[in-house]
């Protein structure tokens, strides 16, 4: 005699079976994927509901800027501006009177008793006009060392990454899925979206690499559950090893335990480190890009038992 917990598993067990029998019923039709991408902005929202779904629903379809302020060390504040610490044309800053210093290269005669002549230009840092003045010692700030960190933010802000499009199976618009059967979850790969990438900054000797790439992916799944991936994941395909099955990398492997409408995110986490020839080394942390929404539809499976 079945009962109905038994009825009800043979149900699922065999809803895998049903919905592979249906998938060519359900055109695929892939809509095109959005973007919501500021002009200069590496750091969008992007979506794309890629069609798929475990056990038969449909076959899985398949600018950075680099900043240069002039200065290897630092910056420096005069009357509430942002000024570079370092010109090349101007010299080294001292925010004692605001004026840059450099050496003069044409000195009106030898140095003595230890002084040297300096081109001195002031106002704050602007052009003005320079004057030569002999000092007895170099000014506050002057041949400060290139700053390794700031030549890894420059390096890193030439560098664009990306938040990659995000797809599950079963998607929206093919079919539901159903309570209990497993969840697909994949990111579109790509050096941006996911790396490795490299870049280099240099200054006065000094240069400083950084390397980037993504470690971890939590995947939001609308209802308060997080799932952690290693990498981009596997794209559905009806006609794959696993279809029918649990994704082999990422998934939601039990599904959801109740009906609904959920939406889905992901957020990728990047490993940025960096080391300078100078021997010094270092990360940059809390790197993420977040996808935009892709909404998966959930649904109860009927159970009938006399």
């Amino acid at each position: 005699m079945l009962t109905r917990r038994s009825v009800r598993r043979a149900l699922l067990g065999g809803a895998l079976a049903v919905l592979l029998a249906n998938a060519g019923a359900t055109p695929a039709t892939a809509a095109d994927p959005g973007a919501e991408c500021p002009p200069a902005q590496s750091n969008c929202n992007v979506w794309d509901d890629d069609p798929g779904t475990p056990g038969g629903g449909g076959n899985g379809g398949d600018n950075g800027s680099g900043g240069n302020n002039g200065g290897g060390a630092g910056v420096c504040q005069w009357e509430g501006r942002t000024i570079p610490c370092y010109d090349e044309l101007l010299g080294w800053f001292d925010s004692s009177n605001g004026c840059y210093y450099k050496l003069a290269e044409s000195p009106p005669t030898e140095p003595a008793d230890g002084k040297l002549w300096y081109t001195r230009s002031c106002n704050g840092g602007a052009l003005g006009q320079g004057e030569l003045v002999q000092l007895d010692a170099p000014p506050p700030g002057f041949g400060a060392p290139p700053d390794p960190e700031e030549l890894a933010r420059r390096a890193f802000a030439s560098i664009t990454l990306l938040a990659p499009r995000a797809s599950v199976a079963p998607r929206k618009d093919v079919g539901p899925g159903l309570v209990g059967l497993p969840v697909w979850m994949w990111a579109e790969q790509g050096p941006n979206q996911f790396g490795p990438l490299r870049a280099s900054a240099s200054d006065r000797g000094l240069t400083v690499t950084i390397q980037a790439e993504v470690d971890r992916v939590l995947w939001d799944m609308g209802n308060g559950d997080v799932v952690p991936c290693l990498g981009p994941g596997t794209r559905y395909r009806l006609d794959g090893p696993h279809a029918g099955g649990r994704s082999p990398d990422c998934g939601y492997h039990n599904g959801y335990p109740e009906a609904g409408t959920y939406t889905v995110r992901a957020t990728t986490h990047w490993s940025v480190s960096w080391t300078s020839s100078g021997g010094d080394s270092s990360s940059i942390n809390g790197v993420t890009r977040t996808t935009g929404p892709v909404v998966i539809q959930i649904n109860e499976l009927q159970v009938v038992a006399r």
